[in-house]
């Protein structure tokens, strides 16, 4: 596989795993469409093209090196001038892929956060009412990164010669998918009882050896779950805490996310939902395995670094 199949490929396995289904999808990228053909050409000039292809714009590739046939990849969660340094001292490695964004994917993180108002909408909250809140937390997230050395790691590939790219919300779809399928399945009544499924997940096994498992941050192991919802999986980064009220009064009882700031924990926990966090290096490492064991199939080596917990399930 070259870099762009890589990509493609990532970018495909994210639409599939993605709770808006693909005629969501499709839906999103026609009205972008059609936003960009009413354009004027000095607007189009300024306009990210390939938003109308990639659904994920936190997702990008940012430096080809060398177009090549990829047999060797370093990956990692967070990728920086250190583990870039790293793929040179280990030598053969032919692309480096982060899971978090860079460069122009960090610049557009705020891109992807609707998607956490169609899925809050699928989970009761009407979406009025998840777009009103989310409004003000999408805004937040953008002028957040605004100041960030968006291209720090990218200027270091382009030195180095190395080829670099990132898949961020594709892999968080899998990841979301992959809990919610297995919730489903089991059906915890409790939060003991959802604990224990977490903890029967390897890349949760693994995380609990360094002290980084799945905890309870509100509520009880004997409280029942209720309604659980995986909204936090996915969609670049957290809500606005002053969506939980919201949340309770939509039925839901427990929330299942990958991380939570504290004022979030707060809120939550003033609405009376409990909540699990599973963990966020240990979150990420299950979505992006879900990736790499499609490249595996493909004959591509794996070197896994900078927090990445490798299980493979193919």
């Amino acid at each position: 596989m070259k870099i762009q199949e890589i990509y493609n490929l990532a970018i495909n396995k994210g639409i599939e795993a993605d709770f808006r289904g693909e005629e969501g999808i499709e839906e999103l990228l026609k009205r972008k469409k059609g936003k960009y053909e009413k354009l004027s050409g000095k607007e189009k000039e300024e306009f990210d093209i390939e938003s109308l292809e990639n659904p994920y714009l936190d997702s990008r590739i940012y430096h080809v090196a060398e177009d090549k046939e990829i047999k060797k990849v370093l990956v990692g969660i967070d990728i920086e001038p250190a583990e870039l340094l790293l793929a040179k001292e280990i030598g053969g490695i032919d692309l480096v892929i982060a899971h978090h964004p860079l460069g122009k994917g960090l610049a557009h993180l705020a891109d992807v956060m609707d998607l956490q108002c169609d899925v809050l909408n699928q989970d009761g909250v009407p979406i009025n009412v998840a777009e009103g809140l989310m409004k003000e937390r999408i805004e937040e997230v953008a002028r957040g990164v605004n100041a960030v050395n968006h291209q720090r790691t990218v200027d270091a590939a382009k030195l180095l010669g190395l080829n670099l790219i990132n898949s961020h919300t594709p892999c968080d779809n899998l990841a979301a998918r992959f809990i919610k399928e297995k919730v489903e399945k089991e059906n915890p009544e409790r939060i003991e009882d959802l604990m224990n499924l977490l903890k029967e997940i390897p890349e949760y096994k693994e995380a609990m050896k360094i002290g980084a498992g799945p905890k309870i941050f509100v509520g009880s192991e004997e409280n029942h779950c209720g309604k659980i919802t995986i909204t936090e999986f996915t969609g670049g980064t957290e809500p606005t805490p002053k969506i939980y009220e919201k949340m309770a009064q939509a039925g839901i009882g427990t929330i299942l996310g990958m991380h939570m700031r504290e004022e979030s924990k707060k809120e939550a926990e003033t609405a009376n939902i409990n909540v699990v966090i599973a963990g966020h290096m240990s979150s990420d490492s299950l979505g992006v395995n879900l990736f790499l064991d499609e490249l595996e199939k493909k004959g591509i080596e794996i070197v896994p670094c900078s927090g990445l917990i490798r299980i493979r399930r193919s």
